[in-house]
């Protein structure tokens, strides 16, 4: 019996990205795996936290990606965590990202990582940081909507 497996299964979600930045436009990359990288994914041993897209020769990579690997890898593979990924975007997305990060002073962030067709797919985004007082005005919004929803929910 085959298992079905969800479509866009989410398999880990950088939520620091959306507290630290204002995300404006996003890619969705696929990216260069080892074997027991996708077997770690499957498990779903990675950690997104400190991760970021730069730009080397006219290529995208993920770096700072934590992959862990699993305690029944291979014996003669000395698997490294953290090593840079290469992603996989076409020309036209290339060309937003470079010209976002390098003309407009953009930070591009890894957001999540999902499969899509039983191929991991991550997303990323062009991002400017928040400054302090965004950052608790965000919070602030959040509350307020959260207690908003209870009030809400009190007068039912």
């Amino acid at each position: 019996m085959t298992q079905v497996k969800p479509e866009n299964k989410e398999i880990a979600v950088n939520r620091r990205a959306f507290h630290d930045y204002f995300v404006e436009e996003r890619f969705e990359a696929g990216l260069v795996l080892q074997g027991w990288e996708v077997k770690s994914l499957r498990e779903g041993k990675v950690q997104l936290a400190e991760s970021y897209v730069i730009l080397k020769g006219g290529e995208a990579w993920v770096v700072g990606m934590h992959i862990s690997p699993l305690k029944t890898a291979s014996t003669h593979i000395h698997p490294d965590p953290t090593r840079s990924r290469k992603l996989l975007l076409n020309q036209k997305e290339l060309n937003k990202l470079i010209g976002g990060i390098e003309r407009k002073g953009y930070t591009a962030v890894a957001l999540s990582l999902h499969w899509k067709h039983s191929r991991a797919k991550l997303d990323i985004a062009l991002a400017k940081g928040k400054k302090q007082h965004d950052k608790r005005a965000t919070e602030k919004a959040k509350e307020w909507q959260l207690e908003k929803a209870r009030m809400m929910k009190l007068k039912r």
